[in-house]
């Protein structure tokens, strides 16, 4: 008998879009490495293009402007860590050690790769959109809802609200950890003290 969750699981791609998403992942990891190795500002399309092997128009197909780079490392970053916490049904969890997790996963994944952090959120903040996009404070949003939903947290919290503060909080931890070398502070610890702050406003 079919599972519920084999019954709604998306279909296999199919060769043509497995062999698209191939050419997006060269090209993707063509660009993180010249941004890591020389700067964003001072990498061409051109560049990643011929380290990728591939045409320029090849590079405009999948990211019609350099910044796409920067927009689809962010969404990598995120997708990581809901996959992590997916397989450890981290929805049962409580709201506040939930986003606890949420963060110091995205702490650990940037621990591990200090230089691309440092390049690829540098160059986000100055030439695209890091903060104006939603994503980040969109997901924590999410997970404070559904606390709120099961009582966890005060009625009449705005969830996108603190969402967005946590969010804030987060990327300037970031970027101030990845300013200086050595760091000036532990990244864990700063992250778990901007969530104990938020959930002292917010929990029930």
């Amino acid at each position: 008998m079919t599972s519920p969750e084999a019954q709604t699981a998306a279909p296999a791609p199919g060769r043509r879009e497995r062999k698209r998403q191939q050419v997006r992942d060269q090209l993707y990891e063509a660009a993180i490495g010249l941004f890591v190795a020389q700067g964003y500002e001072a990498t061409t399309m051109e560049q990643i293009a011929e380290r990728a092997d591939m045409a320029r128009a090849t590079v405009f197909n999948h990211f019609s402007q350099k910044v796409g780079f920067l927009e689809e490392w962010g969404a990598r970053r995120r997708a990581r860590v809901a996959a992590i916490l997916g397989q450890e049904s981290a929805e049962n969890l409580p709201v506040g050690t939930r986003l606890r997790r949420y963060l110091r996963e995205m702490g650990e994944l940037n621990m591990t790769s200090r230089a691309e952090t440092a390049v690829l959120m540098a160059a986000s903040a100055r030439f695209g959109q890091l903060l104006q996009d939603p994503s980040l404070e969109l997901e924590l949003a999410r997970i404070i809802e559904h606390g709120l939903r099961r009582g966890e947290i005060k009625p009449g919290v705005d969830a996108v609200q603190a969402g967005s503060l946590l969010a804030a909080g987060y990327f300037s931890g970031i970027l101030r950890w990845t300013a200086e070398d050595p760091p000036p502070f532990d990244l864990p610890d700063r992250l778990d003290r901007v969530i104990d702050i938020v959930l002292a406003g917010i929990l029930a």
